[in-house]
């Protein structure tokens, strides 16, 4: 009998493909769970964690192998960011922040497809997107995706300030990233900015910024209560310099490769929820064989056989379960094909799929928390770092109160909801 994978407990149905995919995957899971409880403590992705993916082809997951990628799709990178969560939540985020920069390779290249550029636009939306998928596929550099930052607009998840500037030859860009992995460990940060000389949702730009550019640092450490791990410093660039050559500054370029998204803004974020799926995944997989292997001096018989063990038992496999059911529905609901709902579906779906997954997912944490007592409560083993991961998942993105709510939106005033938004995209006019 084939020896099941990690990533089976969300996708049964594997393809082979997807099975090999998989395998490369569980190849690096012990090396990252031997490091996360001293990743945790030291606040730090461990130096070696990049090259290791990379030598597994991991960081070319989802791109097309004419990239020299590993060809695989959504199904794939939330499988695997659902098997790093199992060992290392922190290790999955970073890895997903770096596979999401595909998304600024893959959508242009489906919008040209689409028509959706002028033949002048259409060699720079080109080289740009190619230019992504090389650097993550063919050689195997990291990126991190920079776009959140700590200003919030009403209308969006994420409010853009950072401003490139025209100069010769390329662009400065100023501003300040606060949410965004891999700080100061990426080979190359994917910026998100809006140009100075442009109104609107097409002020949208996108830019390659190496980890060397002059005018670009990190910002202080962040010092999170969890997902310590990460990397997650933010970004901060002062007249910090970007060639043409790595830049996608067409007027409206970054917000119509969007329009190709199948899921809400540029897809990709239930691999995020996957994440924090496998940390309960993983905790409870911990505290299930801590209890089971521990016994009663009196009888003989397992801690499990308690009363009050038995209960938490069935609460936590109701939530790891119901975890699971919503993860597996979105995931077949923005990688289907065909597609199995219209895509204003997809993206309510995803409101309530985000506060489900996590709420699950924190409260498998806290029953561990509870099954495993005083003398397992250590602050970065596998109890403290999952309740602590998981307690980011409630927050990270949105909370579900706030997916609640813009659902609600949707459905009573046929609300759209933005991923992104510029400063001036919300002015009155004339202001």
């Amino acid at each position: 009998m084939t020896e099941k994978l990690t990533a089976e407990n969300i996708l049964p149905d594997l393809t082979e493909a997807e099975r090999e995919r998989a395998r490369r995957v569980e190849s690096v899971l012990p090396a990252i769970a031997a490091a996360a409880e001293s990743a945790d403590i030291d606040a730090a992705l461990p130096e070696g964690h990049i090259k290791l993916l990379g030598d597994a082809g991991l960081l070319g997951l989802v791109v097309p192998e004419e990239f020299g990628g590993l060809g695989g799709g959504l199904r794939d990178l939330a499988a695997t960011t659902y098997a790093l969560g199992t060992v290392c939540g922190s290790t999955a985020l970073a890895f997903f922040f770096h596979c999401s920069s595909s998304s600024r390779g893959m959508l242009p290249l489906a919008a040209l497809d689409a028509g959706l550029y002028s033949d002048d636009e259409a060699p720079e939306v080109r080289a740009f997107a190619e230019k992504v998928l090389h650097l993550m596929g063919t050689e195997k550099k990291a990126i991190g995706n920079f776009a959140s930052e700590a200003v919030k607009a009403s209308n969006a998840n994420v409010l853009i300030r950072t401003t490139a500037s025209r100069t010769d030859g390329g662009w400065f860009l100023n501003g300040e990233k606060s949410f965004g992995c891999l700080s100061g460990s990426a080979d190359y940060y994917l910026v998100t900015a809006r140009r100075e000389d442009v109104e609107g949702l097409d002020a949208l730009t996108l830019f390659l910024v190496p980890r060397d550019t002059v005018g670009a640092r990190s910002r202080s450490p962040w010092v999170g209560l969890g997902m310590r791990a990460s990397d997650n410093n933010g970004l901060v660039m002062e007249n910090a310099f970007v060639p043409d050559e790595l830049a996608l500054a067409v007027p409206g370029g970054f917000s119509r490769a969007t329009t190709m998204s199948r899921g809400s803004w540029v897809g990709n974020q239930i691999a995020i929820a996957s994440i924090y799926a496998g940390i309960a995944q993983g905790v409870w997989g911990f505290a299930l064989n801590r209890v089971m292997n521990a016994k009663f001096a009196d009888t003989g018989k397992p801690i499990a056989s308690s009363p009050m063990h038995q209960v938490m038992i069935g609460e936590a496999e109701t939530h790891l379960a119901e975890a699971h059911l919503w993860l597996r529905r979105q995931i077949d609901l923005e990688a289907s094909d065909p597609p199995i709902l219209p895509k204003k579906e997809v993206v309510q779906s995803w409101k309530l799929a985000k506060g489900a997954i996590t709420e699950h997912a924190h409260e498998v944490a806290m029953i561990a928390f509870k099954m495993c007592g005083t003398s397992g409560a250590l602050m970065s083993n596998e109890i403290g770092r999952a309740v602590r991961d998981t307690a980011m998942g409630l927050v990270q993105a949105f909370p579900a109160e706030r997916g609640k709510l813009d659902l609600a939106k949707m459905i009573v005033e046929d609300e759209g909801y933005a991923g992104l938004t510029t400063t001036d995209s919300f002015k009155k006019p004339g202001a």
